[in-house]
């Protein structure tokens, strides 16, 4: 049995995964995290991922339901452990076990299995790291959320949206009409706050776009879309844009430390960063007209 671990630095967090047996379960699954790999951790890692199809569910005598719930791209079960810790099932859309996680409280440590053919591992694996970072990432100031990103002079610009409300749209067009702009990511960033600055990355997660960038930009401003018949902007006072980050941040409301850690940082994120709501047609006047308002002179 050939056992294979590699290292990987995501927005500046190290990670280490553990194939114990790389015959099915090898870097192909994950070949979105091959520009975040690195020969070495320079600092202690964020989490630890072992990957062994032998793992076990825990009993159901040892572990409490916390709920079911839909993911976008299919069922998620969790349950929480005696130790605090976590148990996750993933499904695909036509109801496919893909993966199972166990997790400990802090997801420092995290175990998985995988099932079925390449895809399903694909897709198992991934909802697997992106949770593991999400919640492990919780304790250090970092947040994944659900925007898509643009890049110009520097500064990254991240706009937040329901799916299909049209934020990749928008982006898009300060892409084709704007200059200095690059995309950076288009579903999955990571903010982290360091010494009181907010700043964006890259991530291997990027939704249905291939957008794969180890990249790090400071945080211009987050804007929420939404579709109107005339282009403005509206800066929003603190509270709203507090209740407005928050709904696009992965996390865990049931578990308090972790829900806790969640507003402190998007506290933290708005106290140095302008939050704003885009009215907008899909249209190169509304990039403008944005660009003009929220980007950093």
């Amino acid at each position: 049995m050939n056992t294979e671990s590699r290292i990987f630095c995501i927005a500046e967090h190290y990670i280490k995964i553990t194939f114990i047996d790389n015959r099915y379960n090898n870097l192909s699954l994950i070949r979105s995290c091959l520009p975040f790999m690195v020969e070495e951790a320079k600092e202690p890692l964020l989490f630890e991922l072992v990957v062994d199809d032998d793992l076990t569910p825990a009993p159901k005598t040892e572990r409490q339901r916390i709920r079911k719930f839909e993911g976008g791209n299919g069922d998620i079960v969790v349950d929480v452990l005696p130790d605090g810790g976590y148990q996750f099932i993933f499904k695909d859309l036509s109801g496919n076990e893909c993966s199972m996680m166990k997790t400990s409280k802090k997801f420092d440590k995290c175990y998985c299995a995988l099932k079925g053919n390449f895809d399903m591992r694909v897709f198992g694996i991934n909802n697997v790291l992106i949770i593991a970072m999400a919640m492990a990432g919780s304790w250090k100031d970092t947040v994944l959320i659900h925007a898509s990103l643009v890049r110009q002079n520097g500064y990254g610009y991240a706009f937040c949206a329901a799916s299909g409300t049209g934020k990749s749209t928008q982006v898009s067009m300060w892409l084709r009409h704007l200059p200095g702009c690059d995309l950076m990511n288009d579903d999955n960033p990571i903010i982290r706050v360091i010494d009181g600055k907010a700043y964006i990355y890259g991530t291997p997660w990027s939704g249905k776009t291939p957008c794969y960038r180890n990249t790090k930009a400071k945080l211009g401003a987050l804007t929420r879309i939404d579709r109107a018949k005339v282009n403005s902007v509206e800066k929003l006072s603190p509270i709203e844009a507090f209740t407005s980050v928050l709904p696009s941040c992965s996390s865990m409301k049931w578990d308090v430390d972790i829900f806790r850690n969640l507003c402190d940082i998007v506290t933290k994120i708005v106290e140095v960063t302008g939050v704003y709501i885009l009215h907008c047609l899909p249209n190169r006047e509304a990039a403008e007209v944005c660009n003009s308002v929220i980007a950093v002179k």
